[in-house]
């Protein structure tokens, strides 16, 4: 019989109006065939490059078949767990196939993936699963110590499994079921439910500088737009090969990179943090693009073992997650004179890419964020939420598109605050200027109040930045008993060379206001960071805070 003649008078009467009630019918019952979420993604590639190589990780390379055929079975085995839509599936674990495997088996079976800051420690770890409700916690192996201890303190996980792509050793904990035996044995086949693109799928806590981890909702559509303006505004193709360096349990490296470039049909690379590993792949694999943060770049350019690579196969560097001080970005250039240099600028609340800096810009708009994304606006905000738009006048950075976030977890009056007045309030302060282009002059709460006069951090670090022999720099305001906060530069010196402070101090002097000049230089071997490259200024700030008392 044909489909239509199984169909009551009631639904054929649906297809006679146009309202809500109807459209939803009609949404469920077509989704097989009209969906767009981020589930279909691996399957369109597949359909394009069934054969080329997807997904590589040490020594073994999944095609986009066989990619998809386990991400399905992951999807499965979910399912099969008693998974149901909304559900949340942690995993700990670093670049790891099964990393890849559990975020898009979660997209497929309706779950909501949350990976989990592997910096993070037991009752951190433990907070970020009790709170989210998690019911599956995926743990690597070499990462099972960060949670051994804690395990008894999440009642709500049901089923625990074993990642073993770490160490290799078997799972020391009964209760843990092996990653490869749970999967391996499910059906290949797509899993037949209905997914809409408005469903959330994915989940992740930010740092929680201002007080405990904020749980940050996305749903697919956030995620599709950001996807596509990544493709656009980053110009990725099929014959890219990224490599991912930066944790993937970090938006950046997963949704800016990661992701898109499965959907055009490129190959991804996984990788750990280190930049001689790093600089390794670059040249084994020949690759097209790589995103780093400026710290990593630093790093980079500063290895010694730069020069002994051949790099010339990348035609894209892509910089984020923190501000690029322009000294180092003009020696970007200078290395790779072909490449095309992007700068994207976001937070974890626009999944990520807020702002894109093209290439056409990277020499004429130094140091500057960029206009707002393909599927974003951009403006400023004074304290009052009054529009900033004369060139060089600070104010809040502020976001409006099909990027935001769709709530945090269990926090109405914060996800209302920084949703005020239809616009996402990122707490970064910028300036425009005369083409409307962005420049990040600092956090809010970076920002130095000295002796009554704003100070930007960034300001003063590009100056200290003109010094050939400074490596990195971090400014930030040390408590003083007559200036109230004092500009203090901590500066870690390349190797092998000598600066002092007074020669640090006379460079700002002859640079900058004199209230903007640091009123001491701190020396040291590294800045804390996190795992995706930003600098811990918090972290500098306490241990430093008796430094003038």
């Amino acid at each position: 019989m044909p489909e239509w003649k199984k169909l009551s008078e009631a639904e054929k009467a649906r297809y006679n109006t146009i309202d809500r009630e109807n459209i939803e019918f009609l949404l469920n019952r077509y989704n097989r065939v009209n969906r767009w979420v981020i589930a279909d993604m691996l399957r369109r590639s597949r359909y394009r490059f069934p054969d080329k190589p997807a997904l590589v990780f040490g020594d073994k390379t999944l095609t986009y078949r066989a990619l998809e055929d386990d991400c399905n079975r992951v999807a499965n085995s979910l399912l099969d767990l008693g998974v149901r839509r909304y559900d949340r599936v942690a995993i700990l674990a670093h670049n790891t196939i099964h990393h890849v495997l559990t975020w898009f088996g979660c997209c497929k079976a309706g779950a909501i993936y949350l990976a989990i800051n592997y910096m993070l420690r037991g009752k951190d770890i433990a907070y970020c699963i009790n709170h989210s409700e998690s019911k599956v916690f995926i743990v690597e192996d070499a990462l099972y110590p960060l949670v051994k201890d804690v395990l008894e303190e999440m009642p709500g996980v049901k089923a625990l499994i074993w990642s073993g792509q770490g160490s290799g050793e078997p799972p020391v904990d009964g209760r843990f079921r092996d990653y490869d035996a749970w999967y391996a044995q499910s059906s290949a086949e797509e899993p037949d439910i209905v997914l809409r693109i408005e469903d959330p799928c994915q989940m992740t806590y930010t740092s929680g500088t201002e007080s405990l981890p904020k749980g940050v909702i996305l749903n697919n559509q956030a995620l599709m737009s950001q996807y596509m303006g990544a493709i656009v505004d980053g110009g990725y193709e099929e014959d890219d090969l990224n490599v991912n360096a930066l944790p993937i349990y970090h938006c950046a490296q997963r949704d800016v990179f990661l992701t898109p470039v499965f959907w055009v049909g490129g190959t991804n690379v996984l990788t750990l943090p280190d930049l001689g590993m790093i600089l390794k792949n670059l040249a084994e694999h020949r690759a097209t693009m790589f995103f780093a943060p400026p710290t990593v770049w630093i790093g980079l350019l500063r290895h010694p073992d730069f020069d002994k690579y051949d790099l010339g196969s990348l035609r894209k560097c892509y910089y984020g997650a923190s501000i690029m001080p322009v000294e180092i970005l003009k020696e970007l250039l200078g290395k790779f004179p072909e490449a095309k240099i992007i700068n994207y600028y976001g937070q974890t609340e626009l999944a990520p890419y807020h702002t894109v800096l093209k290439a056409k810009d990277a020499l004429k708009k130094l140091g500057s964020a960029g206009m707002g994304g393909l599927n974003m606006e951009t403006r400023l905000e004074d304290e009052a939420g009054n529009e900033v738009d004369t060139i060089g006048c600070p104010g809040e950075i502020c976001g409006k598109g099909a990027h935001a976030m769709m709530m945090y977890f269990k926090e109405p009056e914060k996800t209302e605050e920084v949703m005020r007045g239809g616009w996402f309030h990122s707490g970064d302060v910028g300036v425009l200027d005369e083409d409307r282009y962005v420049s990040v002059v600092d956090r809010k709460k970076d920002m130095i109040k000295t002796g009554g006069e704003n100070v930007s951090t960034r300001e003063v670090e590009e100056v200290i930045y003109k010094d050939a022999r400074v490596q990195e720099v971090a400014v930030i305001g040390l408590g003083h008993p007559k200036w109230v906060e004092a500009v203090t530069a901590v500066v870690v010196p390349k190797s092998g060379q000598t600066i002092t402070e007074q020669e640090i101090v006379e460079l700002c002097k002859k640079e900058l206001a004199p209230f903007k000049v640091p009123k001491a230089v701190v020396f040291c071997p590294e800045l804390p960071k996190t795992p995706s490259g930003k600098i811990l200024k918090r972290e500098m700030r306490a241990l430093y805070r008796d430094f003038f008392k």
